[in-house]
């Protein structure tokens, strides 16, 4: 400890030489930043499980890496089209570490790796997904750190309730009738629910209706105009298939855009395909 002795006084100022400083301050700054990346953070594991496809007969689990003080319920607003399974989900994660998702199971897992950060809210979006047939009834799901040292690992039982209700809903045959194949609006997307009808929505709907869908998606932006004219050339069952598949490819919005639509120029088809 020394005295400093001023150089000048102001209103609001003293004015000292300091001929050096310790370098204590920012090595200790350096060492605090360095260990609190080292340091295991208590997390957890969450998984969503997506509505299955009929048509791939594929199914979607997503895995969320997420710190342990996350609520649940907040995750899960943002997940409404899946089915949280519950598992022990308590972890230790060290944040900006890569991990890997492994799945004897799976398909597909995507992405190979990836980094647990901080950064989650507010959309809380998957960290993997984990693709897997729709008759798989149980996953084991293994989380590595970039030294592939187990982290979390959990035999997962994919047959919920909600999960079974939902492949009863999906046709396996086209001669089962459309009242039971589709599942309710707040079951799943509007793009899946599209897909659930498209066989029915093929063969009934009109020449007119389409071109009257095709006019509302134009005006709409959901489609472009060389995307009708390519369509409006084509046989009704062609066009009705190139109208649906267009709208579905485009996500969320734009299919709940043509289900609108369709509610609108033909009440009675929609209500048939249990769209309203």
């Amino acid at each position: 400890m020394s005295i400093l002795e001023p150089l000048e006084i102001t209103d609001t100022h003293v004015v000292v030489k300091v001929l050096h400083l310790s370098a204590f301050g920012l090595v200790w700054d350096y060492l605090k930043r360095f260990l609190n990346n080292t340091k295991p953070i208590s997390s957890q594991v969450l998984l969503f499980l997506r509505a299955p496809n009929p048509t791939t007969q594929m199914q979607n689990l997503n895995v969320l890496l997420l710190p342990s003080n996350i609520p649940l319920d907040e995750v899960s607003k943002r997940h409404q089209h899946s089915e949280n399974i519950q598992a022990p989900s308590t972890c230790k994660l060290i944040r900006d570490q890569s991990y890997t998702v492994h799945c004897p199971q799976a398909s597909k897992i995507q992405p190979k790796k990836a980094d647990f950060n901080l950064d989650f809210g507010p959309n809380y979006h998957p960290t993997f997904e984990i693709r897997l047939p729709t008759n798989t009834e149980e996953v084991t799901i293994i989380v590595q750190d970039q030294e592939k040292t187990e982290v979390w690992e959990h035999d997962v039982d994919l047959t919920g309730p909600r999960r079974e209700s939902l492949q009863r809903n999906i046709p396996a045959e086209e001669n089962i009738p459309v009242e039971d194949s589709v599942p309710a609006e707040e079951d799943v997307p509007a793009e899946d629910r599209l897909l659930l009808v498209r066989t029915q929505f093929v063969n009934r709907v009109s020449e007119p209706v389409l071109n009257q869908l095709l006019d509302k998606l134009l005006e709409l932006h959901v489609i472009n105009d060389d995307e009708m004219q390519s369509v409006r050339t084509k046989v009704k069952a062609e066009k009705a298939r190139d109208v649906i598949d267009t709208v579905r490819r485009k996500g969320t919005e734009a299919s709940s855009v043509l289900i609108a639509a369709l509610c609108q120029v033909d009440p009675c088809l929609s209500r048939v395909l249990k769209l309203r």
